[in-house]
């Protein structure tokens, strides 16, 4: 199994997609106070297309390891089961390269190979996408009153991309006879 992993942030304030004023208009979209930011770590399937999210107000070693745990619980291995392979792909991030992730990678080894991209490729990172089409279409136009509104929405706009992005092998196929 093969999953992209990754962070990134979005604000309480709209993301602009798609907007548009007359021309020698100034676009102003009210955002009363000071923007706050919701920090997300996340990993992507690349079989089923889930992105899978941990949110929190900050960006550290510590948060990634929460991703980290969510995956164990996800696809690490069942008492009883065979293991399954998994690898993760991450950039050369701070929080991916600290001693204290690094050390939380070590003690999956056993289930988890991680893959480094190479440093300054995000094109690479199938993840990057996924953070896009959350943030220009699922989170887009939208003021969040604080980080916890902001968090709630970022985790109904998750559910609702992945309730879009299910893969299933017989959707859109057509038999003909």
């Amino acid at each position: 199994m093969l999953l992209f992993g990754d962070e990134s942030e979005a604000l309480t304030h709209p993301y602009l997609a798609r907007a548009w004023a007359r021309s020698g208009a100034d676009l102003r979209v009210p955002s009363p106070g000071q923007a706050k930011k919701v920090a997300m770590m996340g990993a992507l399937d690349h079989a089923t297309r889930k992105l899978i999210v941990h949110t929190s107000p900050t960006k550290r070693s510590t948060d990634f390891i929460a991703l980290l745990d969510q995956l164990d619980r996800l696809y690490g291995p069942k008492p009883g089961q065979p293991a399954k392979p998994i690898v993760l792909v991450l950039d050369h991030g701070p929080i991916h390269v600290s001693k204290l992730t690094l050390e939380a990678l070590a003690a999956r080894r056993h289930w988890l190979t991680i893959e480094w991209l190479p440093k300054y490729a995000p094109e690479l990172n199938n993840i990057e996408v996924v953070w896009h089409d959350l943030k220009a279409h699922h989170l887009a136009h939208q003021t969040f009153t604080d980080a916890t509104a902001l968090d709630r929405g970022i985790h109904n706009a998750v559910e609702a991309l992945n309730r879009e992005r299910i893969v299933d092998p017989l959707v859109n196929r057509r038999i003909s006879a």
